[in-house]
């Protein structure tokens, strides 16, 4: 783990001297290009989004109505039916009402991590003191953060969250200091300076207001990695623990009998690809504000 760590480390700290190195000068004149809209594929992107969204809600729903731990051992690796319309497991177990109380964790605890990691990295990206420590956070995974954390408090939903947010700042962060560089380089935050506005007066109306959509946009498209990163715990048996539903368990669970019984691994594997389709699609059309 240290030896992947000090890799990551000493790639992030190479690429931060590529970056040095190309845009030096631009850096130390305050002169790096403002912020540009690029066109998104506007409503029908939004259309699709609400369309995959609904019918991934609609399962969930559907889910929920269901009893995810009955066993029924005569049902077992059962195909879809009217009585199981995504099929049971080795246990008999409905997969569709799993999925629905699976969805429950692992989005739940996903939009829980992205919206601490939004808060913490615009925070500790707006000051410039911190780059060392967010190269260093991003610099490690997940799963090494995660077997990390497991092995101080054990193996958990918390532990699994605590993980991920451990690291999941440090892009946000990265992406805040460059929006905050940029934005502090402009001419009108330099024309407000010369008339008189504070340093907090310039953070508030200028920098912030550059820095929360982008990066909030940016915190969005994190939904679906900080899902799979989850879902990636729960399959290594880091995160939830049986039998309560979570999809990276239901594709650790279902995996060795994938030949025999493929709707047990394609439902929460489906599911996941789908939040990602919709979270791509929803945050599509715009990196920052025109200028």
């Amino acid at each position: 783990l240290l030896v992947l760590l000090a890799l990551g480390v000493v790639a992030a700290v190479l690429v931060g001297l590529v970056r040095r190195r190309l845009l030096g000068p631009a850096l130390e004149a305050g002169a790096l290009p403002g912020l540009a809209r690029v066109p998104g594929g506007g409503r029908g992107r939004l259309y699709a989004a609400g369309a995959l969204a609904a019918v991934l809600l609609a399962v969930i729903v559907w889910g929920l109505t269901r009893d995810p731990l009955q066993v029924d051992l005569a049902a077992r690796l059962s195909g879809p039916s009217g009585a199981h319309p995504f099929g049971t497991d080795a246990l008999g177990r409905d997969v569709l009402a799993r999925l629905g109380h699976g969805a429950l964790r692992t989005l739940a605890v996903a939009a829980a991590v992205c919206a601490v990691c939004f808060v913490v990295g615009v925070g500790l990206g707006l000051m410039r003191w911190t780059a060392g420590l967010t190269e260093v956070a991003n610099a490690m995974p997940a799963i090494l953060a995660g077997l990390l954390v497991t092995g101080m408090f054990g193996a958990g939903v918390a532990g699994a969250a605590v993980a991920v947010a451990a690291v999941g700042w440090a892009p946000l962060a990265a992406h805040t200091a460059a929006v905050a560089e940029a934005e502090r380089g402009a001419g009108y935050v330099e024309a407000a300076v010369a008339s008189g506005a504070g340093r907090w007066q310039v953070l508030r109306w200028h920098v912030l207001s550059a820095v929360v959509p982008t990066v909030g946009r940016h915190a969005l498209l994190r939904l679906a990695p900080t899902t799979l990163a989850l879902a990636s715990l729960g399959f290594l048996g880091l995160g939830t623990q049986p039998p309560t539903p979570e999809w990276g368990r239901l594709l650790m669970e279902n995996l060795p009998y994938a030949e025999r019984a493929p709707w047990s691994v394609l439902a929460p594997a489906v599911g996941l690809a789908g939040v990602g389709a919709i979270v791509v699609l929803a945050s599509g059309g715009g990196l920052g504000r025109r200028r």
